[in-house]
C-alpha cells in the first residue's frame, strides 16, 4: 500500500483513497455522479474517518457485548446474505444479439424519431442591433459564426452559436416555427421570443425516421436484461417459498 494513498490511520483501521472510491461506489447514482468533485470526495473521506473513530469508541465501550449489537449483527448478516443471493440469481440473466435484433424488428414503432433540424443562432436584447448584425453577415463583413462569438448573449456563442440538433417541442414556439420553416443555410430573423431577438441559420434537416439498431441497441439490451433479471428473481422467490415455508 502506497503511503500517498493513506488518508488516516485509526488504530487498526487504515483509510485509503481506494476505500473512498469503494465507499462512493456504494452510493445511489444521483450522489455517485459527483465522484470527481474534490469537495464531495473530501466529505466522503470525512464520513469514513468518522465511522472508524466511532467504531473504535464503540469497541472501547464494549458495545459488542450488548444484546442490541447481537440483534443488529444478525440483521446485517441476513441483509448481506440476501443481497449476495440476489446478485447470484440475476447474474444468470443474459441477452444475445439475436434477441436484441428480434425485439427491434418487432417494436420499431417505439424507436420512431420525429422531424428535427440542426441550427445556429445569435441572440441579442435589441431588435436594431439584431438587424445591424444581420447586415454585417449579409454584406460579408463577418461570418455567422464570427458574429455569434462577438455579439450573442447565449452561451452557445462559444460554439459559433451552434445549438446542435433539436426536435419539435424543445424550443419556444416562435423559435421552433422559424427554424422548421427555414431553408437550409438561409439567414432568418430577427425572430422575437421571450429571450430577445434571434438570427437563425439552419444547417441540417432530418425527416421523421426510425432510429437505427446500433443507436438503440444498448437501450434494448438494458431493458431486456432488466426484464430477465426480474423474471429470474420472481421465479426464485416462488421456488424458495415452496422450499422454506411449507
Amino acid at each position: 500500500m502506497s503511503e500517498s494513498n493513506v488518508i488516516i490511520k485509526v488504530k487498526d483501521y487504515t483509510i485509503t483513497t481506494e476505500d473512498v472510491d469503494a465507499f462512493i461506489d456504494t452510493l445511489p447514482p444521483e450522489q455517485k455522479q459527483y465522484a470527481a468533485n474534490p469537495m464531495f470526495r473530501e466529505q466522503m473521506s470525512q464520513q469514513l474517518v468518522a465511522l472508524a473513530l466511532l467504531s473504535e469508541y464503540g469497541r472501547d465501550e464494549k458495545l459488542e457485548e450488548t444484546e442490541e449489537y447481537a440483534k443488529l449483527l444478525e440483521s446485517a448478516k441476513r441483509d448481506i446474505l440476501a443481497q449476495l443471493a440476489v446478485k447470484k440469481v440475476i447474474s444468470e440473466a443474459t441477452v444475445s444479439e439475436d434477441e436484441i435484433k428480434a425485439f427491434y424488428e418487432k417494436n420499431k414503432e417505439r424507436f420512431q424519431k420525429g422531424d428535427s433540424v440542426s441550427a445556429k443562432h445569435i441572440l441579442v436584447d435589441d431588435e436594431n442591433l439584431c438587424n445591424e448584425i444581420k447586415s454585417m453577415i449579409e454584406n460579408g463583413d463577418k461570418t455567422f459564426e464570427e458574429a455569434a462569438v462577438a455579439h450573442s448573449t447565449c452561451p452557445s456563442k462559444e460554439r459559433g452559436g451552434d445549438l446542435g440538433e433539436f426536435g419539435k417541442g424543445q424550443m419556444v414556439p416562435e423559435f421552433e416555427e422559424a427554424s422548421f420553416g427555414a431553408e437550409l443555410n438561409a439567414l432568418v430573423g430577427p425572430v422575437k421570443t421571450q429571450f430577445g431577438y434571434h438570427l437563425i441559420k439552419v444547417y441540417d434537416k432530418k425527416e421523421a425516421s426510425v432510429a437505427p439498431l446500433e443507436e438503440v441497441a444498448a437501450q434494448i439490451r438494458a431493458n431486456l436484461l432488466q426484464n430477465k433479471q426480474g423474471e429470474l428473481y420472481n421465479a426464485k422467490l416462488e421456488e424458495l417459498k415452496d422450499k422454506y415455508t411449507k
